[in-house]
């Protein structure tokens, strides 16, 4: 086996893998690379026909339209909300959740299936649940905000707390993934470091500082990425929860959401690819941040 992997490759064997791999590119190619090329391209229609799939001109009036609509300014602002309320209160939860299961041995595999059956579940079925939850009259988190004195919230139909309901069910759901990441991290730092530790007079939250973090830095940093990548395209928890609106007065319009208006609704393709092009920009120019960062500060 060694032997062969330290071989130099030829034409023959480039062409062979070629063949092996050109099912997988075909597919790729098909369904996402051309994909997004083509939506780079309508972004720059100004004049097109979708009934003859005919372009009479290109420029940038799409994006000048974007840039000039209060409804696409009011969807970045609320999905930079979204994201910046979702991902930190997403990964610090996983964590502590993530720490308590792995101490836990006994009904350890019943408490982690527990947590990490609403990643697998239906959104449409967790949605339905969190209208009851979310319910004025009778929901259950009126009910419980009751026992301290607080009036019931409208959370759904109130413009000033429909975001934050859909950021509470949307941490709720997303969490059973992250936790099981997490655990995966957790079981892998070796003992010795903590008993290491201890010789060296540490406490519980020195040891949780200077062990457990350092060492889960590679899973924080994927649990980063991917609840960041996943916040900025919201958009079925949205439909679901609010019946098809964007919630009440458009308070939980997000990019993905106008961009679905603007293609399925009102039928224009153009601006919608144009937002789908700025939100790609903005997705890369976080995760290039976020890269930068873990060079100096996540411990491989």
């Amino acid at each position: 086996m060694s032997r062969m992997m330290n071989e130099k490759a030829t034409w023959r064997s480039t062409v062979k893998a070629l063949f092996y791999l050109l099912p997988m590119l075909v597919i790729t190619i098909t369904f996402n690379i051309w994909p997004i090329l083509s939506s780079f391209l309508m972004s720059f229609y100004t004049k097109y026909d979708y009934y003859t799939d005919k372009v009479s001109a290109m420029g940038l009036d799409n994006f000048k339209f974007l840039f000039s609509d209060p409804d696409f300014h009011l969807a970045v602002r609320n999905t930079l909300i979204f994201v910046a309320g979702v991902v930190p209160i997403t990964v610090i939860l996983s964590l502590v959740i993530a720490i308590l299961l792995n101490q836990i041995k006994w009904l350890s595999g019943f408490f982690r299936t527990v947590y990490f059956l609403p990643f697998v579940t239906s959104t449409v079925a967790i949605a339905m649940v969190w209208n009851w939850i979310y319910h004025s009259d009778y929901g259950l988190m009126n009910y419980f905000l009751g026992l301290f004195g607080i009036h019931a919230i409208n959370w759904l139909n109130d413009p000033h707390w429909s975001l934050l309901a859909l950021i509470i069910m949307t941490v709720w759901k997303d969490l059973g993934f992250n936790i099981i990441l997490f655990l995966v991290g957790l079981n892998n730092i070796d003992p010795g470091y903590y008993r290491a530790a201890e010789i060296d007079g540490a406490n519980a939250w020195q040891r949780f500082l200077n062990v457990t973090v350092p060492m889960i830095s590679p899973i924080t940093f994927l649990v980063s990425v991917n609840g960041i990548i996943g916040s900025f395209k919201v958009f079925d928890q949205i439909f679901a929860l609010f019946g098809g609106t964007p919630g009440p007065g458009k308070a939980d319009l997000t990019i993905v959401y106008y961009l679905y208006q603007k293609f399925y609704t009102e039928y224009k393709y153009p601006i919608a690819a144009a937002s789908g092009v700025v939100l790609f920009f903005l997705i890369l120019a976080v995760t290039l941040v976020q890269m930068w960062y873990s060079r100096k500060h996540v411990h491989y």
